[in-house]
């Protein structure tokens, strides 16, 4: 399944925030959660994705807009999430943005 970034919310809250996304107004988010660290980085602490959403590639999704903002915002990722350090090994092509 392809998303569409403009599917993708983020949600920020002083040095909180999260990736959301929602299948349908009927349907569950997924989110990936995230922390400042500083003001150069941030930190993936969650990824979330309910059980409908599962193999569709949704969280792998999430990480990616994840990684596209911070390399657009000149930002570099520590993913402590293991979903997320799962994904940053499958994706050498991500490394800039690697801590």
């Amino acid at each position: 399944m392809q998303i569409d970034p403009k599917d993708i919310h983020r949600h920020e809250t002083g040095t909180k925030g999260r990736y959301s996304y929602r299948g349908g107004p009927d349907l569950p988010e997924a989110e990936l959660t995230w922390s400042k660290l500083g003001a150069h980085q941030i930190i993936l602490d969650h990824t979330g994705v309910p059980d409908v959403y599962r193999g569709q590639g949704i969280g792998a999704a999430l990480v990616a807009h994840a990684v596209a903002e911070a390399r657009a915002a000149g930002l570099k990722i520590t993913p402590l999430c293991p979903f997320a350090a799962a994904q940053f090994r499958k994706h050498p092509d991500w490394a800039d943005v690697l801590a």
